[in-house]
């Protein structure tokens, strides 16, 4: 008989969040323990030297790089959705993954991958005009990124459909309503800070088992990637407790691209 082959996921996070002189996280520390990193393009966050600061990081750690990339909407940190014309949003897009393509390419690194940010990544989920502009984008600087969104968007779907990689995301820290989208951050309950109600999840994810929806009844969630908010305090213990439990139920934690 073959031998098994081990279940592997991807853990990400969010990286290089703050603004100049502010920090949101330890970005290193998490970096120690992720296997990709969703590097803000500055317009949620980010600055060009904090991106280049965090391309070498994740660069000599052998973490992979994606372009975090969002509206632009430094004092809402991206959490507000912009009506923003689909144009416009397409060029936005191309800035911010260009932009940091460039950045990591200065320090022999290189973009694997693209992910959208808080407001502008829960919208696509079913504002078709803008997912449409998101996946123009892409596939206009580099039809290899892989782009990282939640099961059953709009967003991937037509990912898939222009031949891009579509990848599926589970977040570790939020909770999800039984549509499987996830709650409200304005609703109470919506980001998760029990350690090992944290860990449980990511590992019945990884193992193919159901999690609880926000009302209690079992939701099947199937993701590539796993991802633990930086911003969310005490973002790098979480991330050290995910990734050991992890291992611990056999599954590998790797990049996926």
């Amino acid at each position: 008989m073959p031998e098994a082959t081990a279940a592997t996921v991807d853990l990400n996070a969010d990286v290089g969040e703050g603004f100049g002189r502010w920090r949101l996280t330890d970005d290193e520390a998490l970096l120690d323990v992720v296997s990709s990193a969703n590097v803000a393009c500055g317009f949620h966050a980010g600055d060009p030297s904090t991106m280049r600061r965090l391309c070498v990081a994740a660069h000599a750690r052998g973490v992979s790089i994606g372009a975090h990339v969002g509206y632009r909407d430094l004092a809402g940190f991206g959490r507000r959705f912009l009506d923003v014309e689909p144009d416009e949003l397409r060029d936005d897009v191309v800035y911010q993954v260009s932009a940091l393509i460039g950045t990591a390419a200065s320090v022999g690194a290189r973009v694997r991958y693209v992910k959208p940010h808080g407001a502008l990544y829960n919208a696509i989920v079913h504002h078709h005009d803008q997912a449409r502009a998101v996946v123009e984008a892409v596939a206009a600087v580099d039809p290899s990124l892989p782009l990282l969104g939640l099961p059953g968007s709009v967003v991937l779907d037509l990912a898939g459909e222009a031949g891009l990689t579509a990848v599926t995301e589970a977040f570790a820290d939020r909770a999800y309503t039984a549509q499987g989208t996830l709650v409200p951050r304005s609703v109470e309950g919506a980001v998760l800070h029990d350690v090992a109600e944290v860990v449980a999840r990511c590992v019945a994810i990884a193992t193919g088992r159901a999690v609880s929806e926000v009302g209690g009844a079992p939701l099947q969630v199937s993701a590539r990637s796993l991802c633990v908010h930086g911003d969310t305090p005490g973002a790098v213990a979480i991330a050290r407790a995910v990734r050991e439990a992890l291992a611990g139920a056999g599954v590998r934690v790797e990049a996926f691209a």
